[in-house]
C-alpha cells in the first residue's frame, strides 16, 4: 500500500503540469493542443514500446485492444474536447469547480471493489477532501473574471463539464478495474499500448483538423512558436502522459478504487505548487487552508485503510 500511495503521488505530480501547459501556449486553440498532446504522447509511447514490442504484441487480444480504444477515447479525448468546451462557455473557475468533485466520484463509484473500506469509515475524510474543494473554487470565484452574458452558454458549458467528470471517472474505474483482470501486462506495458492507441486517435484528430478550412481552429502563427509546441508537447508526452499514467497504473494495482480515487487530489495540490511558482507568488488564505484540508483528507484515508477492518459482531 505504501508504494502505491507513492506512486499515486507522483504521478499527480506528472499530471498537474498539464494546466500550465494553456498558459505556455496560450495562442494555440485547445483542440490543437489536444490533438498535438496526444500525437507525441503516440509517438513516445510507440517508440518506448519498440524494444518488447513482439512480445506485447503477442499477448494482445482482440477485447485488449477495443478495451483500450474505449479508455483513450473516453479517458483522453473525450474528457479534453469536453473539458475545453466547459472551459470556453463557463470559465476556468466554474469547470474547476464540477472537475474538483473527481477524486470523491472515483471513490464512491469504486466503492464495493475488493478492498474496499465502508464508506460510514470514509466519511469524515470524503467530507475534508469535500471542504478543501470548496475553498479552492471558493478562492478562484473571488478572484475570477465576470460571469458570462448567455444563460444557454452557461448551461451547455455545465454540462460538458459535468460529462468531463463522467468521462474520467468512468475511465479511472474502468482501466483499474480492467488492469486488475488482466495479468498478462504490466502497468507500463499498459500505458504505452495505451498510448499508442491515444496517439493513432490524436493523429485522426489533427487530420480532421487539417481538412477544415483555415482559420476555423487556429490562426497563423511564426515558425518560432510552432517549435515551442511542439516541444512542449514533447515533454508533456514524456512526462504527464506516459510516465504520469504508468505511475497511475501501478498505484491501480496496488490499491482499492476507494483510496485510489482519494489520490487523485494530488494533481490538484501540485497543480497548485506549479501555479504559485510560474506566478512568482504565495498562496492566499482559502488556497491554504484547502491544501491543508486536501492533506489531511488523503492522510486520513491512507489511515483508514491500513487500520485493520473490524470483525462483524456474532
Amino acid at each position: 500500500m505504501q508504494r502505491g500511495v507513492l506512486y499515486g503521488l507522483l504521478a499527480g505530480a506528472m499530471w498537474g503540469m498539464v494546466f500550465l501547459v494553456p498558459r505556455l501556449l496560450g495562442d494555440f486553440s485547445p483542440v490543437l493542443l489536444s490533438a498535438g498532446r496526444y500525437v507525441m504522447y503516440g509517438i513516445v509511447s510507440s517508440l518506448a514500446l519498440l524494444p518488447t514490442a513482439r512480445s506485447v504484441m503477442a499477448r494482445l487480444t482482440r477485447g485488449d485492444f477495443f478495451a483500450l480504444v474505449r479508455f483513450a477515447l473516453v479517458g483522453n479525448l473525450l474528457y479534453y474536447v469536453l473539458l475545453g468546451f466547459a472551459v470556453h462557455e463557463v470559465g476556468v473557475a466554474a469547470t474547476s469547480l464540477i472537475i474538483g468533485v473527481l477524486p470523491v466520484s472515483v471513490t464512491l463509484i469504486g466503492h464495493g471493489d475488493h478492498g474496499s473500506v465502508p464508506l460510514s469509515r470514509l466519511a469524515w475524510p470524503l467530507l475534508m477532501v469535500l471542504a478543501g474543494i470548496a475553498c479552492i473554487n471558493a478562492d478562484v470565484f473571488s478572484v475570477g473574471s465576470g460571469p458570462h452574458a448567455s444563460v444557454l452558454s452557461r448551461c451547455i458549458g455545465m454540462a460538458c463539464a459535468m460529462g468531463a467528470l463522467a468521462c474520467w471517472t468512468w475511465y479511472a474505474v474502468q482501466n483499474a478495474r480492467y488492469l486488475r483482470r488482466t495479468a498478462h501486462f504490466s502497468g507500463n506495458e499498459w500505458a504505452m499500448l495505451w498510448g499508442a492507441v491515444t496517439g493513432l486517435l490524436g493523429l485522426l484528430l489533427w487530420l480532421f483538423v487539417l481538412l477544415l478550412p483555415a482559420g476555423w481552429v487556429q490562426q497563423a502563427l511564426p515558425p518560432a512558436r510552432w517549435q515551442v509546441f511542439w516541444l512542449v508537447n514533447l515533454l508533456l508526452a514524456i512526462g504527464a502522459s506516459w510516465l504520469g499514467n504508468a505511475l497511475w497504473n501501478a498505484a491501480s494495482r496496488r490499491l482499492p478504487l476507494t483510496l485510489a480515487g482519494q489520490l487523485l487530489v494530488f494533481e490538484t495540490l501540485f497543480a497548485l505548487l506549479y501555479a504559485f511558482i510560474y506566478d512568482h507568488r504565495w498562496p492566499r488564505p482559502l488556497e491554504i487552508a484547502a491544501i491543508v484540508l486536501l492533506v489531511a483528507g488523503v492522510s486520513w484515508s491512507v489511515w483508514r485503510h491500513a487500520e485493520p477492518t473490524p470483525a462483524p459482531a456474532v
